[in-house]
């Protein structure tokens, strides 16, 4: 590993790019040559006590195989409940199809997209395993070919998300993932757009979640701004780095605050995206992800048993990242801008103490009176850079912000606020229709008053209910712009392995925020 006050080379530091390869094909799923798992879709059958039904390529499967799949479902108590698998192994192949080694028959419950999401991650966790290498496997499956138009993105990103792993005892993931699923039974002219949409909403999830789950012991702001660089790179993107003398200098003193007890000085990072052919009427969003590389808690330090998950305090920074890269495969039809303030909040003599004042971009002040409440400090210098500078029609910031929201909301939803009924629609229905589900808190301005200090514009610290006087504090720095912030704090890491989620850092925004920017008009009726 290298020192903490270095950046590593991000080509090589991370583990190898594991994500499985997403195909299509027009032929039968046991027809794809070199497959060496097949998996066919169960349908629940018509009433409470009807046998499940097969889908596409079951009668091939039983004609070559010689088995009664319908039995194997009985004998397996298949219902045909999205995410059930039942397994049928074929150690030595076929004479047809020596690769072979398992049939899978994958329930898809009501054929919702969720449904097809969660038999994606079902599908992908009974792959592991297969040939007993690490090397994976092919998997062909006839799944989407039910209902392409409703099943076939999220059955992919659900397969991809549910391969995730991540270690750091060998070049090698956690996880064996697939090397390659093949959507089979589908004409491949037809659905080469929905398979590279769903290439890209599924590896914006992989990269948020790998950022996350890196170490801070890599992960510094420096690191993490070589990373960003190198996402623009990619992407295609427009690439601008602040260091700590840049923000010195232009007033940055939120981020530059917090930064500054940390061996590695802070960042703030600025990736822009424009729409092929884009005019100049074509409106901005701006999107602002904190990227705290680590969060002792500073002076008003965390319990121990609180700070060892703080390597994901980034979790936001890596929605904004991920997003951005996306966006040109997702075909966003408005300018984009991404803005991730990173700092490390650590602790040393030369901290932020409890009592200390700073000074915002554009001249507002905050009493920094709980140094753990640092994601918002330095979240306002970017909103008031964003709003002020870059001209957007709308504003959205994420961030893994404040325990209440877990508190509030437990770990399965994410939690947001919006100064604009129809933004607030969009953005709830993009987590609904992306599998991040959020959910709307209110924006009570019975508490603004706990935001009052006696020597600042606002105090840092107001205390409970700790999500809406974050979020009430982050308000003052956009003014009448429209805007949403997701306090994605409850949903940062997973518990357990559950339908796509695995656990660990989830990542969780960059599909919700794609599934809204990624719409033919996301800013009709917001204003």
């Amino acid at each position: 590993m290298p020192p903490t006050d270095r950046p590593a080379d991000p080509t090589t530091a991370l583990p190898q790019d594991s994500r499985p390869r997403l195909a299509l094909s027009g032929e039968r799923p046991l027809a794809v040559d070199g497959a060496e798992v097949v998996a066919l879709p169960v349908v629940p059958g018509e009433g409470d006590d009807a046998a499940p039904l097969l889908g596409p390529g079951a009668e091939e499967v039983t004609e070559q195989l010689g088995i009664d799949l319908l039995a194997l479902l009985e004998s397996g108590r298949a219902t045909g409940r999205a995410g059930q698998v039942v397994a049928y192994p074929v150690p030595l192949g076929t004479p047809e199809r020596p690769a072979l080694r398992r049939v899978l028959l994958v329930g898809v419950g009501d054929q919702r997209p969720a449904d097809f999401r969660k038999a994606g991650a079902a599908l992908a966790r009974a792959v592991v395993g297969t040939t007993g290498t690490t090397t994976g496997v092919t998997v062909a499956t006839s799944v989407p070919a039910l209902d392409p138009e409703t099943g076939l993105e999220p059955f992919a990103v659900g397969f991809v998300l549910g391969s995730f792993g991540f270690s750091w005892r060998s070049a090698a993931p956690e996880r064996v993932p697939a090397e390659q699923l093949v959507l089979a039974a589908l004409d491949p002219a037809a659905y080469d757009g929905a398979l590279a949409r769903a290439r890209a909403v599924a590896g914006a999830g992989w990269r948020s979640r790998t950022l996350a789950t890196v170490p801070s012991n890599l992960k510094n702001p420096v690191w993490l701004a070589e990373e960003a660089r190198r996402v623009a790179d990619e992407a295609g993107l427009g690439f601008r780095v602040w260091d700590e003398k840049q923000l010195a200098a232009e007033g940055f003193g939120g981020i530059l605050g917090v930064g500054q007890a940390s061996a590695t000085p802070p960042r703030l990072v600025q990736l822009d995206y424009a729409p092929r052919r884009a005019g100049r009427k074509v409106p901005t969003v701006v999107l602002v992800g904190k990227g705290i590389t680590f969060d002792t808690g500073g002076l008003s330090i965390k319990p121990a048993q609180a700070m060892t998950n703080m390597k994901r305090d980034m979790t936001g920074g890596a929605v904004v990242l991920a997003t951005m890269a996306a966006l040109a495969d997702v075909g966003c039809p408005v300018r984009v801008v991404g803005l991730v303030p990173m700092a490390e909040n650590a602790v040393s003599g030369n901290a932020l103490r409890p009592g200390d004042v700073v000074r915002h971009w554009g001249g507002r002040t905050t009493e920094i009176t709980n140094t753990d409440a640092e994601g918002r400090v330095v979240m306002a210098d970017a909103l008031a850079y964003a709003v002020a500078e870059l001209g957007p029609a709308v504003v959205v910031d994420v961030a893994t912000l404040t325990g209440a929201m877990k508190v509030a909301l437990g770990q399965q939803v994410g939690g947001f606020f919006a100064n604009r009924e129809t933004l607030a629609a969009a953005i709830a229905a993009a987590g609904d229709a992306a599998g991040e589900p959020l959910w709307r808190m209110p924006l009570a301005a019975v508490y603004e008053d706990k935001l009052a200090s006696k020597v600042a514009d606002a105090d840092n610290g107001a205390g409970g209910p700790g999500a809406i006087t974050a979020a009430l504090f982050l308000q003052h720095f956009v003014g009448d712009v429209p805007w949403a912030h997701l306090d994605v704090a409850s949903v940062g890491d997973a518990p357990a392995d559950m339908d796509e989620w695995t656990e660990g850092p989830t990542g969780f925004g960059a599909r919700a925020l794609l599934a809204w920017l990624g719409g033919d008009a996301p800013l009709d009726g917001i204003g």
